[in-house]
């Protein structure tokens, strides 16, 4: 098993405390890959087991030699395609903001082909910040996929960085809308409960003592029968942040099957993602400094699944 170029051949032998793992977990915790990824390089053949190609279910043993070839990282590139349901709000030589539908990643990563933010503002034919990794230029926030609304990229590398330095302060005024399971107690409060990877899931996140430093203020706005409407504002922007708090508090967004959602009332309103918006951004202009404030209406599938759940009786 030779390596070729750019390509990495690590061999380790299983110390004690491995024994009894399966492969594909021994080789994530030996070399910090995730455990998705170690499962495929077993199955592509990247990985011997004293010599032999393992199944990834196989159980290592002590002393165990592990040697594996990890083929040179792919990259991301922007793919320039304008998105149906994009909108762009407001730009100037600063700044672009945009209201971002459901289903649309912030930028381009490995393992995603579909649209992106950053892919339809180079179709539009924007021009934004070269500052960040070259995916992610411009990026001073993110949406996740399955969540819709407001999202700001810098233009200029001025704006990139006064908006980073605005963000990591927590004075931009980021307002979500989210219709939740049952009625939070109390209506109105503070989630204050570090999030970290999930140690189990890829792409999953929950609440844990050695996580980052998290917050979410919540306030509810309706209550009906099943769910209740809240309006959120985060303090800190972790990934899957309000999804998170919200599944921690047993009461996860409706339709967010991956954070515990029921799936019969998902299914009775009609949604097969998450019921969160991004309704609200406000920050001072990283040029001019005036407030600049921008509003996003709720998209047709979360006000379909609002009325039918104001209806119920």
């Amino acid at each position: 098993m030779s390596a070729g170029v750019g390509q990495e051949h690590r061999v380790i032998a299983v110390p004690e405390g491995l024994a009894g793992e399966r492969v594909d977990s021994a080789l994530a915790r030996l070399l910090g890959l995730s455990r998705t990824r170690a499962s495929e390089l077993v199955a592509e053949g990247h990985v011997l087991l004293d010599g032999q190609v393992p199944q990834k279910s196989e159980r290592v043993e002590p002393g165990s030699l592990l040697e594996a070839t990890i083929p040179a990282p792919r990259v991301a590139t922007v793919v320039a395609e304008q998105v149906e349901g994009m909108s762009i709000v407001y730009q100037d030589d600063d700044i672009v903001v945009v209201d971002k539908p459901v289903g649309v990643a912030a930028h381009p990563s490995v393992g995603w082909e579909g649209p992106t933010v950053v892919g339809h503002l180079a179709g539009a034919g924007v021009r934004i910040s070269t500052s960040g990794a070259p995916e992610r230029q411009g990026i001073v926030q993110r949406l996740d996929v399955g969540t819709s609304g407001l999202m700001t990229i810098a233009k200029s590398e001025r704006a990139y960085s006064v908006l980073k330095q605005a963000f990591r302060d927590r004075t931009v005024e980021k307002t979500y809308h989210s219709l939740v399971q049952g009625h939070p107690d109390p209506h109105t409060g503070t989630i204050d409960a570090p999030i970290a990877r999930h140690p189990k899931h890829d792409f999953k996140f929950t609440v844990r003592a050695d996580g980052r430093p998290s917050v979410t203020h919540y306030d509810t706005l309706e209550a009906h029968r099943f769910a209740s409407l809240l309006t959120i504002k985060l303090e800190t922007g972790r990934t899957h942040q309000i999804r998170v708090h919200m599944s921690a508090l047993h009461h996860p967004c409706v339709g967010d099957l991956q954070y515990g959602a029921d799936p019969t009332l998902a299914a009775r309103v009609g949604l097969d993602r998450q019921w969160l918006h991004a309704v609200h951004l406000g920050f001072d202009h990283p040029t001019t400094g005036e407030r600049v404030d921008f509003e996003s209406p709720y998209p047709s599938d979360l006000a379909h699944a609002l009325d039918v759940v104001r209806d119920a009786h």
